[in-house]
């Protein structure tokens, strides 16, 4: 099974969440959640930390993930790992691909004209909203 990984960042003061905006299919042009693959092989956790510093320039000592959902979609073969963190400082981010932006977190994450994942991020920041007092 493929094994897949989004990484939702608060800023410090949780009222933005850093995303990147596609440049390629799937969803191109639409505004994503950072992430990408699961090695196989590779711890979990270890692989949502790699892709956070790769597309972001954000490390461990930045920021303390949480796994706080996974998808399972039977018909892709495909499980995706979803992981929340909040940052305790300003970072510097570093583009790998995908160009960053800080969205507000007031923003609608169900509009699936201007955010991938068919709703999805929405119910995510939903669920970590339910929760932040867990995971902040």
């Amino acid at each position: 099974m493929k094994k897949l990984n989004v990484i939702l960042v608060y800023n410090k003061e949780e009222n933005k969440i850093l995303m990147c905006k596609r440049k390629k299919e799937p969803y191109k042009g639409k505004f994503n959640l950072v992430g990408g693959k699961v090695e196989p092989g590779e711890d979990k956790l270890h692989a949502a930390y790699r892709e956070l510093k790769e597309e972001t320039g954000i490390t461990e000592n930045d920021i303390k993930l949480t796994n706080i959902m996974n998808f399972q979609y039977i018909m892709q073969n495909m499980e995706l790992e979803v992981y929340v963190g909040k940052l305790d400082k300003e970072i510097k981010l570093v583009e790998e691909v995908n160009k960053l932006y800080w969205i507000d977190k007031n923003e609608n994450f169900f509009d699936i004209e201007k955010f991938a994942g068919e709703g999805n991020i929405g119910h995510m920041i939903q669920q970590a909203g339910i929760y932040k007092n867990q995971l902040f």
